[in-house]
């Protein structure tokens, strides 16, 4: 197994970026763990009070985390590059980050979103935009609420990398006493599961701000299950993955909680705000609202049935009253459920 790093950085300083790196300073209290933030203030509230009271209010942070930022100086001599930042803007900030990062480097991607026009997951705008081999790049996937995680509360999670060896690594630096990583090296399908829950989880917040019963809600989590795997195996993924916490895992915790922000998104569409309201509302990025159409695209290119994800983005383009979504989301025909009703 590789040797550990001389130090660690973290690029994104938002909830899910700051739980990470708590993550990895807890699990290596001599290795310095480097994070780069774009809002001075953040960052200064990390290296001062070692907080992050815009992300995670209330949450001491490791001693070992420091903030900058500076990307070239959070960049210097790092090891394992983790990133965290919204899946929209990737692409360029990697144009930008690509003299910087170490050629030798494992880059981690926590990001669960597909890129709008091309419809490339995450691992893959790293790939290209960085020219690094898919073995060198590892993403993680499961259910992770930031705050949770932040408090503490037991957490599993899986980290996938198409070389077992360097999942391995990454698992043996992030794992501390409240989070347990599983190690895959089904790449497409951690990712897809991580990427098509958020807009399953816009559905059954919206079912919620409409007061639908749990019966509806436990209906849509089951048939998007179905509508994941069916991507998955599309793409190549494979069927076990769904089932465990990359997939059902995460789906539920996504579709479940009020932490979640595409939970959120979702329950205020269905209370009746706009897309616009809902984004001047939200202090963070609700992927499924930005992917949403990547995944829609993706599956009519494959030819996969997708009915709830379908319904999602006709709401999202307008194209739909959240009234009347309900009919649409379990709108196939009839048919025997077999495995997982594919």
């Amino acid at each position: 197994m590789k040797a550990a790093p001389d130090n660690i950085a973290v690029l994104g300083a938002g909830s899910w970026g700051t739980a990470f790196a708590k993550i990895v300073a807890d699990a290596n209290p001599a290795i310095p763990i480097r994070l780069w933030g774009r809002r001075e203030e953040v960052v200064q509230d990390i290296n001062a009070a070692h907080r992050n009271q815009a992300y995670l209010p209330g949450i001491g942070l490791p001693g070992n985390i420091s903030a900058s930022t500076d990307v070239a100086e959070v960049l210097a001599g790092a090891a394992l590059v983790i990133i965290a930042v919204p899946a929209q803007s990737l692409r360029p900030q990697l144009a930008g980050w690509r003299e910087l990062i170490a050629p030798d480097a494992v880059v981690v991607s926590l990001m669960k979103g597909l890129e709008l026009g091309t419809d490339s997951r995450m691992s893959q705008v790293i790939a290209q935009e960085l020219t690094i081999p898919a073995e060198r790049i590892a993403v993680v996937s499961g259910p992770n609420l930031a705050m949770e995680i932040a408090r503490e509360e037991p957490t599993a999670s899986v980290i996938a990398c198409s070389d077992e060896e360097i999942a391995s690594w990454v698992a043996s630096l992030c794992t501390a006493a409240y989070f347990r990583p599983y190690t895959n090296t089904d790449v497409v399908g951690v990712e897809i599961g991580g990427i098509v829950k958020n807009v399953i989880a816009l559905a059954v917040g919206i079912c919620e701000g409409k007061e639908m019963g749990d019966n509806t809600k436990a209906s849509v989590i089951t048939r998007g299950l179905a509508e994941t795997t069916r991507l998955a195996l599309a793409l190549g993924g494979d069927a076990e993955t769904m089932a465990g916490l990359a997939g059902l895992g995460d789906l539920v915790a996504t579709c479940s909680s009020p932490l979640s922000r595409n939970h959120t998104a979702g329950r205020l569409l269905g209370q009746g705000l706009s897309l616009d309201e809902v984004n001047a509302k939200m202090t963070q990025t609700a992927e499924g609202i930005k992917s949403g159409r990547a995944v829609y695209d993706l599956a009519r290119k494959l030819g996969v049935d997708m009915p709830i994800s379908a319904a999602v983005v006709a709401v999202l383009a307008g194209k739909l009253h959240v009234d009347e979504l309900g009919p649409r989301l379990l709108a196939r025909e009839l048919k025997s459920e077999g495995e997982l009703g594919l």
